[in-house]
């Protein structure tokens, strides 16, 4: 893992394992061209890289794996099964294919897209996700977009939380009570549209004043509070300048006080869906 970045521990199918607190997503990034996007992500120094069937760039992402000189063993890989797959078996055959288009034999995290409730197939997906943990194909296994009365679901059939749960986070959607809740089940909390892009949260004027108080752009200050919070986050660029910015978190901190003030921009305001209602694909 690149030393300056911190990681944070999973559980995992024999112990923990170490995720990198800062990665690079993927999602929207066409396969032709996720393959320099990462490549450029690794070169900056990334070394968490996220990515999805849905997103249908697996094969981008593992044309970049086998292309950079960084070491498997360095990276931290992780994939998501998508709704239509959900269900015991076709989840093991997902997982079968998403490995062959990324060419590797296992993934660091692998996780559930969405709780997709008019299909009502996420616990045994979970089992599912349980058992190819077991076997290797996947180090740690978890969620995305679980509330807590889905996790509590996956506890009280299966007697297991999920390692991670990754949920849309920026300072508009705080989620503050759902974090809290992850914590105490030793969930790690990985943020998706950290920069809340489709809101524009860049230009809200308390981001404006701690960026220019701090000498950042509002992008990285955004991005190092999801780090002071406690978050796994991942931001995604498909621009090279931009992705070395979004990595440049380590030789600032914010006070106590820019931290709250960025907590107090929570409105509960979505970017993307609400997971009980999100059901695309079931």
């Amino acid at each position: 893992m690149t030393a300056n970045v911190p990681t944070l521990s999973l559980r995992s199918g024999d112990g923990t394992i170490e995720i990198p607190q800062l990665g690079f997503g993927t999602w929207e990034i066409p396969d032709e061209e996720v393959t320099d996007c990462v490549l450029a992500a690794l070169k900056a120094g990334y070394r968490s890289i996220d990515t999805a069937a849905f997103y249908g760039n697996e094969e981008g992402v593992g044309r970049a794996l086998r292309q950079t000189e960084v070491p498997r063993e360095d990276l931290f890989l992780t994939t998501k099964v998508w709704n239509d797959a959900q269900g015991f078996d076709s989840t093991l055959a997902a997982m079968d294919d998403s490995l062959r288009k990324l060419g590797t034999d296992h993934v660091d995290l692998y996780l559930i897209h969405w709780p997709t409730p008019a299909k009502d197939a996420y616990v045994d997906t979970w089992k599912a996700l349980l058992k190819l943990r077991d076997e290797g194909k996947a180090k740690a296994v978890g969620v995305c977009n679980f509330k807590e009365h889905h996790l509590q679901r996956l506890s009280e059939e299966t007697g297991e939380m999920p390692a991670v749960n990754q949920i849309e986070v920026h300072p508009y959607l705080t989620q503050a009570k759902l974090r809290e809740f992850n914590r105490a089940h030793d969930i790690v909390t990985e943020d998706w549209s950290p920069l809340g892009a489709r809101l524009d949260i860049i230009h809200d004027p308390v981001i404006g004043s701690i960026a220019n108080a701090v000498e950042k752009t509002p992008a990285q200050v955004i991005l190092r509070w999801h780090l002071q919070i406690g978050s796994v986050v991942i931001p995604r660029s498909t621009n090279p300048s931009r992705i070395e910015q979004n990595f440049d978190l380590f030789d600032f901190e914010l006070s106590d006080e820019q931290v709250q003030a960025i907590d107090g921009l929570d409105e509960g305001k979505r970017s993307g869906p609400d997971p009980d209602e999100f059901n695309v694909g079931a």
